[in-house]
């Protein structure tokens, strides 16, 4: 009995040793990627987005092309992008537009140009120069070129004299049609009023607004401008933009006045009368 007591402690205790033995295993590989040296060099990606980071930073501060805004008053340095284009574009020249050309160390070849119906100006002593289309700084750009043949670094500077100024037209049952400057923040009320005011035969609840989009297309905008005027609100007065055309169409009444007799016309203006 003593000798089968002592197998069964015997195996029980060995039992036991195996099993602290495969736990202490099992907790050695837990730790093991634990206790691994941590290495100080940041992941790839992190050191990426930190150098796009500083990259983009120093690009914003020194205002190279690179940064996200290069110039002042555009965005992206290529224009307003709700708008297709640059916020303040420069003019430029068109057909019968004059030009100064002022040369700073050669003053023999100042000269007065035009651009011609072609779009060429003439210079002088070098030829014909393809001008419709450049603004003054690519103008006076396209000059010194033109003239560096045969002059050392020219420094030339072109002044705008002559130009196209902005326009609107005023047509029909107006006081006087006729083309007009546009000059200022004008509005089609105030168009009419310019162009002397309604006649008697205007129909002031249809004046008709055409507005060209490009050489072949335009809008046009009917407005009651005798609602406008009897509400007294003209918030929805239309803004007037150079090459817009006002025309006041006849009232009907004025039409078929022409074959009423003079008589019957004036009983029916003013029957009281008689």
């Amino acid at each position: 009995m003593n000798v089968l007591t002592k197998h069964v402690v015997l195996g029980a205790a060995g039992m036991l040793i195996l099993q602290l033995a495969v736990v202490s295993s099992a907790q050695e590989t837990v730790l093991s990627p634990l206790l691994a040296p941590v290495s100080s060099a940041p992941p790839t990606g992190k050191i990426a987005a930190a150098e796009s980071s500083q990259s983009q930073d120093r690009t914003g501060t020194d205002g190279s092309t690179h940064g996200a805004i290069t110039q002042p008053g555009r965005a992206g340095g290529l224009g307003d992008p709700a708008l297709g284009g640059q916020r303040h574009p420069l003019y430029r020249l068109s057909k019968s537009d004059t030009v100064e050309v002022n040369f700073t160390f050669s003053p023999d070849f100042n000269q007065t140009l035009t651009v011609q119906p072609d779009g060429y100006v003439a210079l002088k002593g070098t030829g014909t120069l393809l001008a419709e289309g450049l603004t003054v700084p690519e103008m006076q750009q396209a000059v010194a070129s033109a003239y560096r043949g045969f002059l050392r670094e020219p420094e030339v500077t072109v002044t705008l004299k002559d130009f196209d100024k902005p326009y609107f037209l005023a047509s029909g049952e107006v006081a006087r049609p006729g083309k007009y400057e546009l000059r200022g923040d004008l509005t089609v009320n105030e168009g009419v009023a310019i162009a002397g005011g309604f006649t008697q035969q205007a129909r002031h609840s249809q004046v008709v607004l055409f507005r060209r989009i490009s050489a072949y297309v335009a809008e046009s905008h009917v407005i009651n401008l005798k609602r406008m005027l009897d509400s007294r609100d003209l918030g929805e007065d239309f803004h007037l933009q150079p090459g817009d055309f006002i025309f006041v169409p006849q009232s009907r009444i004025s039409k078929i006045r022409k074959f009423v007799p003079t008589n019957s016309m004036s009983w029916y203006m003013n029957p009281l009368q008689f």
